[in-house]
């Protein structure tokens, strides 16, 4: 496991011409690396005492839902889909690493997803390794630092080969950590980590009265990560499949109608907006929160 590391926030503006992102950026187009950017003298991201979530979201996960049913609405076949959907990636790369978000997770291929036909896996597996190859400069340039979580050894050799080498490569990176679940599930995350617990205290390792939210934290992929505040998912669906089960316990959810490879910045910049507006309280009343 990778450890955990400090992020300091890289910033490189582009010419957002849609209006509801000008509204969100345009006073900190020039903001200075090291301030973590919270955004309350935006007018639009003011909040009041019933507002508890000012701030932009420490980690952001995305189901990317949509590819397929976006490019069978234009007559192509499913990798269209997937091959549009990388300009969605690359544009919420990049406003995370821009708005300050320090984690980014994207469920990119479920272990679900390996009982597609095997075109469409094959597929799915090229342009995973094409794209990681093709983009490692660009991650290094903007400071992003490329994690893997799920269940690597499944994959084939050449993407485990090109994420050894992204992970390599962008290792002392400072700026957004963006994490690929790849052949990942959330349940078969907890079986792994309910067998390494049950093997830890046959051997005494551990005892089963010491086993508490903390411990079980630590056995999971996401042992070196903070548990998402946003859960995302695009396409119009309304359900979680098997994504970080454990770990969205208290993530805000936000679902999107547009399917993901139609999803950019403008729309990220609204379920921040959404999240934002929120009032979080772990259990305990408005009162106590305020």
């Amino acid at each position: 496991m990778s450890p955990v590391f400090s992020k300091t926030p890289f910033c490189h503006i582009d010419n957002v011409k849609n209006e509801s992102c000008n509204r969100f950026f345009f006073k900190f187009a020039r903001f200075e690396p090291k301030v973590f950017v919270t955004f309350n003298h935006s007018p639009r991201f003011m909040t009041d005492k019933t507002h508890a979530a000012t701030s932009v979201p420490q980690h952001i996960a995305i189901i990317m839902d949509g590819n397929g049913r976006w490019a069978k609405q234009k007559g192509e076949d499913r990798i269209h889909g997937h091959q549009n959907g990388i300009d969605s990636v690359r544009s919420v790369v990049e406003v995370c690493g821009e708005m300050g978000v320090k984690y980014l997770t994207l469920y990119a291929f479920s272990t679900e997803n390996w009982n597609r036909p095997k075109e469409e896996v094959d597929a799915l597996m090229s342009l995973l390794v094409t794209t990681i190859r093709g983009e490692i400069e660009k991650l290094k340039k903007n400071k992003v630092r490329l994690q893997v979580i799920g269940d690597v050894e499944s994959l084939p050799e050449s993407c485990q080969r090109e994420l050894a080498d992204g992970i390599e490569q962008t290792k002392d990176e400072t700026g957004l950590t963006l994490i690929l679940a790849l052949s990942y599930s959330s349940k078969w995350e907890l079986q792994k980590a309910i067998q390494e617990i049950a093997k830890d205290v046959q051997v005494g390792k551990i005892s089963a009265e010491a086993i508490d939210d903390n411990m079980i934290h630590q056995y999971l992929n996401t042992a070196n990560y903070p548990d998402p505040d946003l859960l995302i998912r695009t396409g119009g669906e309304r359900r979680i499949s098997n994504f970080l089960l454990y770990q969205i316990a208290y993530s805000e959810l936000y679902f999107s109608d547009i399917h993901w490879p139609d999803f950019r910045k403008e729309h990220l910049v609204e379920a921040i907006e959404n999240f934002q507006h929120r009032e979080r309280r772990f259990g305990k009343t408005s009162e106590q929160v305020n």
